[in-house]
């Protein structure tokens, strides 16, 4: 286990490169590619008459989503390799292996408990077998761990899954030894948000002002209606290919 000074400044380094990839995710994001993905006729039928509201409530809902993701692979992935010691694994769909004299624990490092369907769950599966099979020749007792950063699930004793699924405390104890370490990951952070929260703050609004203008000249009537067919075709029509142009003989 690494020092608490060790800690805390990786810490800070994480959220360092979580804060800048989240900046960068609003900065460069564009309105016709989120507006792909949302409901035009929920908005309509809840009354939304302000493109600025509509603006908003499609960043903030895109954010709340892609942060998740960024906080995976920026904070709780490197922080998990950084405090068991061990490596990025040779192997798709796992995140850190520990390898001891006679063990070799394969990870996946999951944010929240409710990432799998039945698909997803299938590949995980696949995706350590497959890792087992490459390391029989080492001739160690193989241990595949799902580690959820946080939430809890209690894995039944007769559970036919063929992994170990550990969240929140029971994670952080297993690869740390502390059953502590859960909470000192929030203690440590401190004032680090803070520091790049006007940052932030200031790209959100950025966004929310670039996007504004787009919507009204792409999606409003002159007086400044929303013109909400545009944008249902936009969202919802067909797709129509454009005309392929005739070689020149």
């Amino acid at each position: 286990m690494p020092t608490i000074e060790a800690l805390e400044e990786k810490i800070g380094e994480l959220l360092d490169d979580f804060y800048k990839r989240r900046i960068d995710k609003i900065t460069t994001l564009k309105l016709k590619d989120t507006l792909k993905r949302k409901n035009p006729y929920l908005y309509r039928a809840t009354g939304m008459q302000e493109a600025a509201e509509i603006v908003k409530g499609l960043l903030n809902a895109y954010m709340s989503s892609s942060d998740e993701g960024i906080f995976g692979d920026a904070f709780f992935e490197p922080l998990a390799k950084f405090v068991s010691g061990g490596q990025v694994s040779p192997s798709e769909g796992v995140d850190v292996a520990v390898e001891t004299d006679n063990t070799y624990m394969a990870i996946a490092v999951k944010s929240g408990t409710n990432v799998f369907n039945a698909q997803s769950r299938r590949r995980q599966i696949d995706d350590f077998k497959s890792l087992e099979k490459r390391l029989s020749k080492l001739r160690k007792h193989f241990d595949p761990v799902v580690g959820y950063c946080y939430g809890r699930k209690q894995q039944r004793p007769d559970s036919k899954t063929p992994f170990r699924e550990l969240a929140g405390q029971a994670f952080w104890q297993e690869i740390t030894g502390d059953p502590d370490f859960y909470l000192k990951i929030i203690r440590l952070m401190k004032d680090k948000p803070t520091e790049h929260l006007q940052e932030y703050k200031n790209a959100f609004a950025h966004a929310v002002n670039r996007f504004t203008k787009e919507f009204i000249e792409e999606f409003c009537f002159e007086d400044g209606s929303i013109h909400w067919e545009k944008l249902t075709e936009f969202n919802s029509g067909v797709l129509t290919k454009a005309p392929t142009k005739k070689k020149a003989k």
